[in-house]
């Protein structure tokens, strides 16, 4: 549970009400009633209202918010403010602008606009977190804290280039020690003065597109600038700390945005809160991946959808709508998966600047008869009814997939093998595979305990970090299964190859080595070939972009490739390792090849689909708490579907029927079915 004052679902989002005036204040509260909304984040980007200079703070409208949300019996998610500092700061404060890839220092304007490394910043905006900490404590409205706002962006100015010559030291120690870790004997860029270390940019060693000469200090530079910007959330949480001690504090993430290492920040965070954002064309897998990435960063813990849009986005290429009954869906994916709040950008639509036509609960109708607001009150009903049924649920998962950012920045920088070699699309082919198949799986880091489940995933871990490998065997030794693939073993954890052959650590565990690695473009293939059958796998499959040329040191070859000079050589291959067993799928394989592989492996593991023959378009995921399981059955098709819930009987919570068997799902339906 969030916070006991609260114990539902929490239902509402990102409200500003000083942006209106006191008679839509008076419709807000009416139509928040109307929709079951309990919960108002507020305060994200009033920095400027709230200090009007260097010397002086005014909350006025911030208290009198805060007594009228409370009046009404709506709880706040207060949060800093400090996503975005006022212009008196930029004009007077030169430290706080950021400079740009190619050297450029900004002006005022936009958000996400402060050097991560400015002393200025930091001083006033720990100064206002502490203060508003301070002065709302014990207001009976308060739920969370909320700091900044999706943090992000780099920033490569003198100062940072400074603290990151400083980060290093403290990582490294000696100058030797950097100069081999980067290999920068390699073109002639040996360092002997700490001094001569500059930011790998547009104007040293970087181009557009995470392209770099130098994979080591560009990798660093990634660490040292997600670990500067967690010092400002740090320097925020701190000085509400001072104040305020039992109100959990969080900041809201982007799912799998690249810039920074969620699962360093998650230590840092009460709770994990994320805000969702799919398109129309987004794979609804995909975005179940997000949900269990999210949950994982915490080992499991449940989450708060911090933003989700109730009808239409402002800043995609194509802002198409959520057709009728999709919101809800949605929610509810988002609740299967572990959330324990549902909750919107934007309350009230803003009447002017870039988020004008980004979607709201009250739209600029400014009324509660439009289709985007009965779907949300009739929303805001279930959810009440609900209560706090499914709060803190857990996920029991046998399965699960690695993810690792660090892993994802060192693939993305690396020059060569291809271009299309994208690692967040990679894992979601597995992830995918078992979401079609009805088998729920946890998303994890490197460092999580691999020991609560019976199979784990590392897709493409082309960098392979202190101490992973050796789990591994650990994990697979005690009768787990292991899985990994192609262009896996590579590196260490500053992108320096592990010599003797690929896959370099996981070399022992797998059984194989690898002397080359080939690259083929888009639209042309090989085949896996499997030499005998391998549960519903036999014959041939396409597979595509990377193709590890493996020998087998121990394991056994389930399937080889079927054509060009390496026809005949090892594609699959599995090897006993103490209880358990190591795979290693050597190529890019195709969906057609994964479904029946994965499904072959869970079989063999005793893990069952949570619904047997899963209709295509029908999503199963399960909660468990205190011996109560939560099947969430969600019909992402637009038709109606059947779906087999067996002969046991079970409780609709969102109906009330009793079923058994074959369930009848409508299109866009959601059902949360508990055993009677």
């Amino acid at each position: 549970m969030i916070h006991p004052k609260l114990p539902k679902i929490w239902y509402g989002g990102d409200y500003n009400p000083e942006q209106w005036g006191p008679e839509e204040w008076k419709e807000d509260h009416r139509m928040f009633k109307l929709a079951g909304i309990d919960v108002a984040t507020i305060n994200v980007f009033s920095w400027a209202l709230n200090q009007p200079d260097e010397h002086t703070y005014d909350f006025a409208w911030l208290d009198e918010t805060m007594d009228r949300l409370h009046a009404d019996g709506i709880g706040v998610v207060l949060a800093t403010s400090t996503a975005a500092h006022p212009a008196w700061m930029a004009k007077r404060y030169p430290d706080v602008r950021r400079v740009d890839f190619y050297g450029r220092k900004r002006k005022f304007g936009g958000r996400h606009n402060s050097c991560p490394n400015s002393p200025t910043y930091r001083e006033y905006s720990g100064r206002i977190a502490g203060k508003l900490a301070e002065r709302y404590k014990d207001h009976p409205a308060l739920l969370l804290w909320h700091v900044s706002n999706e943090y992000g962006g780099y920033c490569y100015c003198e100062r940072c280039e400074a603290a990151f010559r400083e980060w290093l030291q403290n990582r490294y120690g000696t100058l030797d020690a950097v100069n081999r870790a980067w290999n920068t004997r390699f073109w002639g860029h040996t360092f002997y003065d700490w001094d001569e270390i500059v930011l790998p940019s547009g104007l040293s060693e970087e181009g557009e597109g995470n392209v770099s000469a130098f994979q080591g200090i560009s990798l660093d530079f990634r660490r040292f600038m997600s670990d500067s910007l967690l010092a400002c959330y740090k320097i925020e949480a701190d000085a509400i700390r001072e104040h305020s001690k039992d109100v959990p504090i969080t900041t809201n993430l982007m799912g799998t945005y690249p810039e920074l290492n969620y699962f360093d920040w998650a230590k840092e965070m009460d709770v994990i809160s994320w805000d969702n954002y799919p398109s129309l064309t987004t794979p609804v897998s995909e975005t179940a991946m997000v949900h269990d990435l999210m949950r994982g960063l915490k080992d499991g813990m449940p989450f708060l959808l911090m933003e989700q849009t109730p009808s239409q986005q402002n800043w995609q290429a194509y802002n198409s709508l959520k057709r009728p009954g999709v919101m809800r869906l949605w929610s509810y994916q988002a609740v299967a998966r572990g959330a324990d709040t549902v909750m919107f950008f934007q309350m009230r639509r803003s009447i002017g600047a870039c988020e004008k036509f980004h979607g709201a609960v009250i739209e600029h109708a400014g009324h509660e008869h439009t289709r985007v607001f009965r779907e949300v009150a009739a929303l805001g009903e279930e959810l009440k009814r609900l209560g706090d049924t499914l709060l803190d649920a857990r996920s029991d998962a046998k399965v699960a997939i690695l993810y690792d950012w660090e892993n994802r920045w060192a693939i993305e920088l690396s020059s060569g093998p291809t271009v299309e070699l994208q690692y967040v699309a990679e894992v979601h082919k597995y992830y995918d595979a078992l979401f079609k198949l009805g088998i729920q799986a946890d998303m994890i880091g490197v460092e999580a305990d691999y020991g609560r489940y019976d199979i784990v995933i590392g897709p493409v871990m082309y960098m392979v970090r202190p101490g992973v490998a050796k789990k591994l065997e650990a994990f697979t030794a005690a009768g787990g299964t292991f899985v990994t693939t192609f262009f896996s073993g590579i590196v260490n954890e500053n992108d320096r190859v592990t010599t003797g052959g690929y896959p370099g650590e996981l070399r022992p565990l797998l059984g194989i080595w690898a002397e080359e690695i080939d690259a083929l473009p888009r639209g042309q293939y090989n085949q896996i070939v499997m030499k005998k059958t391998f549960g519903e796998l036999e014959g041939s499959y396409d597979c595509e972009m990377l193709f590890d040329l493996i020998h087998a040191e121990g394991a056994d070859v389930l399937a080889e490739y079927g054509s060009d000079f390496y026809q005949g050589m090892p594609a699959l291959t599995v090897n006993a390792f103490g209880k358990g067993k190591a795979y290693y799928v050597a190529t890019s394989a195709a969906p057609a090849f994964l479904r029946p592989f994965l499904a072959k492996l869970c079989a063999d593991q005793g893990v069952k689909p949570l619904v047997e023959r899963l209709p295509e378009g029908v999503e199963a995921a399960r909660r468990v708490k205190e011996g109560r399981s939560f099947l969430f059955l969600l019909n992402h098709n637009a038709e109606r579907a059947a779906v087999d819930v067996g002969s046991g009987k079970r409780r609709d919570l969102l109906s009330g029927q009793t079923l058994t068997g074959t369930v009848e799902l409508p299109g866009r339906g959601v059902m949360i079915l508990e055993e009677v």
